[in-house]
């Protein structure tokens, strides 16, 4: 039996990827074979699309595997805002603006009135605690 064929267009759905997904592990010959590029390939274009987690699912792959590709196609994933309130405490710090860069952009946060603990817990919310 020959294998699928492995070009991807990009405007192939999610169907059609797990269909194609689906047909390249039954004609395999060892379990352990590593997914041809082409087929990552559209499962990225996949999450572009439908997120992470709901590719995961629906393609049967694993998330940190994706999740990888993902990072390595310089994707940038949708990502929600939130809002995050500090109660005023005892501010010993003038008000300023940060600016924090990253990979994806940069982030604008004005502060009026915030103690240093809020801005380190700022901080940890941002990039994990160290």
């Amino acid at each position: 039996m020959a294998a699928p064929s492995c070009s991807t267009p990009k405007t192939i759905s999610l169907d059609e990827t797990r269909r194609r997904i689906a047909q390249w592990r039954q004609t395999r010959r060892h379990r352990h074979v590593p997914m041809p590029a082409a087929l990552w390939d559209a499962a990225v274009a996949a999450a572009k699309r439908h997120g992470l987690y709901a590719t995961v699912r629906a393609l049967r792959v694993d998330y940190g595997a994706l999740k990888k590709h993902l990072d390595a196609a310089g994707t940038e994933q949708t990502h929600r805002s939130a809002f995050v309130e500090f109660a005023p405490t005892v501010t010993s710090a003038p008000p300023c603006v940060i600016e924090i860069e990253g990979r994806r952009g940069t982030v604008r946060i004005r502060l009026a009135a915030l103690a240093l603990d809020d801005i380190t817990a700022l901080a940890h919310l941002v990039w994990g605690p160290r």
